[in-house]
């Protein structure tokens, strides 16, 4: 007797989405005539990626990451579009979104770790010092992996403040 119940993977995500997402893809990378050697799907801080394997990752990289952001876009947006959508049961806390990232030779996952590392050492700087600690502004994915990174930190906390590209993490040093 089939089983109509699908094996689900951490944070809801499942093997179709994660074959319908490699395989967007993939025809993206073919239609766009991008060289590539392949993707590799890893986890890391809990989230999914999909990193393209490329000899010279320069194109696929773009200046400042530009072109892998708008290719992680692309992918989620176009993902959207195929997967079904979320039954009401799982509607609670979804975004709407499909939550997955799109690197290239891990230049993306190198940037999680660098500022995971950032984090460790701010939080120390405060505990040390005492007084809180205000980071440069940054964009709300990467706030996103500094509050994570310090959310069980203890005698800190963090806090956004600001609005707009001024919006910034605050580590706080609590006694």
């Amino acid at each position: 007797m089939p089983l109509a119940v699908e094996r689900m993977y951490p944070m809801g995500y499942s093997a179709p989405m994660e074959s319908i997402v490699e395989t967007i893809l993939k025809e993206l990378l073919e239609a766009t005539g991008l060289p590539h050697n392949g993707v590799v799907r890893n986890d890391l801080a809990g989230q999914i990626i999909f990193s393209i394997q490329a000899a010279d990752a320069r194109s696929l990289i773009g200046m400042h990451g530009d072109t892998v952001h708008a290719l992680d876009m692309l992918v989620k947006k176009i993902a959207e579009k195929r997967l079904p959508a979320p039954a009401e049961s799982d509607a609670e806390g979804a975004s709407g979104s499909p939550h997955f990232l799109i690197d290239v030779n891990d230049y993306r996952a190198k940037q999680i770790k660098d500022l995971q590392t950032k984090a460790i050492m701010m939080a120390e700087r405060a505990r040390s010092f005492q007084y809180d600690v205000e980071l440069s502004p940054m964009s709300a994915y990467e706030r996103l992996i500094i509050h994570t990174t310090l959310q069980s930190a203890p005698n800190v906390k963090t806090e956004s403040q600001g609005e707009g590209r001024n919006r910034r993490v605050v580590i706080k040093y609590t006694a």
